[in-house]
């Protein structure tokens, strides 16, 4: 994984090709990459087709390599993406609009449909807190600019209460679970898998799911200027995505399997990620105009909270692939 500090330097070098890349703009045609740098995590389709080698075997005829980076949450990915360390990688739906705020260099390429269910919010078994009410002026802990992040404003939202009701605290999944095992925070917003794995803690109680809270949508996002230059191979990317998508969602019980070996997560609780309501991992595809209004709603929504300094427009970073 990147450290911050190599994403800083990063930053800086690629400073002049920093401008947005909008849908309309024209870049000469590049020979292919000999390099794709990819940024994961440890759940879906993306993590599937790293353990297959897929992309590896679609693009070694033409000497295109593929170097991986993990990462815990999609803010510090995208950071990287947009700062030209990266060239695709997958996140939620709040990290985007960060990152789009920040000026990064980067666009929507894709989508996916994570479970309806795919966040949580957790409380200690014996803990007070017993309804989305009860949530005001505790300690609420979530990946600042996460897709928890929407679940958490969302939530309280359906509770009647404003952000500036909670405590916020900004930290990581792993750090956020010693958090919650030590009771230092009194609830916890999370995706799946560390969902789950903390669902299934004997002293952990479930508050509320995102079901019925928050649409479930996910995205891919390339870097600007690499999707300008390749989009063929960006194009193809989504292409072997939706096929390891498809053929897993057709055999969950291996699916499973293969998830807990790249994970370390147990197969039953890596199940239960799987078969949670509306979960599709073959929903891979193209950018759909309701993932763009889903966004435009979420940007302007963080924006008259205050947390994103500026007014975006979603559409200014969406790419459309030529017709082929």
């Amino acid at each position: 994984m990147l450290s911050r500090r190599q994403t800083l330097s990063l930053i800086g070098a690629s400073a002049a090709a920093a401008a947005l890349t909008g849908p309309g703009a024209r870049l000469a045609a590049a020979a292919d990459p000999t390099t794709i740098r990819i940024g994961w995590q440890k759940f879906g389709v993306l993590a599937l087709a790293k353990q297959q080698g897929v992309l590896e075997k679609r693009f070694a005829d033409r000497g295109i390599s593929i170097a991986w980076s993990e990462f815990t949450s999609g803010p510090p990915l995208l950071e990287a993406l947009g700062a030209g360390a990266l060239d695709f990688g997958p996140t939620g739906d709040v990290p985007p609009l960060f990152a789009q705020a920040a000026g990064g260099n980067l666009l929507y390429v894709g989508t996916y449909r994570p479970p309806a269910a795919f966040h949580g919010i957790l409380v200690k078994k014996d803990s007070k807190i017993q309804s989305l009410e009860d949530l005001k002026g505790v300690k609420l802990a979530y990946k600042r600019g996460s897709s928890a992040h929407n679940f958490a404003f969302k939530a309280l939202a359906k509770a009647g209460l404003q952000p500036s009701d909670i405590q916020e605290v900004d930290l990581p999944p792993p750090d956020a679970l010693a958090a919650f095992k030590n009771g230092s925070i009194d609830a916890w917003v999370i995706w799946d898998p560390y969902f789950a794995i903390g669902e299934a803690d004997a002293e952990a109680r479930l508050l509320t799911t995102s079901e019925g809270i928050v649409e479930a949508w996910g995205y891919f996002l390339g870097n600007g200027e690499f999707t300008a230059a390749h989009p063929e191979v960006v194009s193809e990317i989504l292409d072997e995505l939706a096929k390891v998508g498809a053929a897993a969602q057709a055999n969950l019980d291996d699916t499973t399997k293969a998830l807990a070996a790249i994970t370390g997560v147990p197969e039953a609780i890596t199940k239960v990620t799987l078969t949670r309501a509306g979960a599709d991992l073959g929903s891979v595809g193209p950018v759909p105009e309701a993932a763009v209004a889903y966004q435009q709603a979420l940007a302007d929504d963080f924006f008259a909270f205050g947390v994103l300094p500026k007014k975006l427009t979603i559409s200014d970073i969406v790419w459309h692939p030529k017709a082929s």
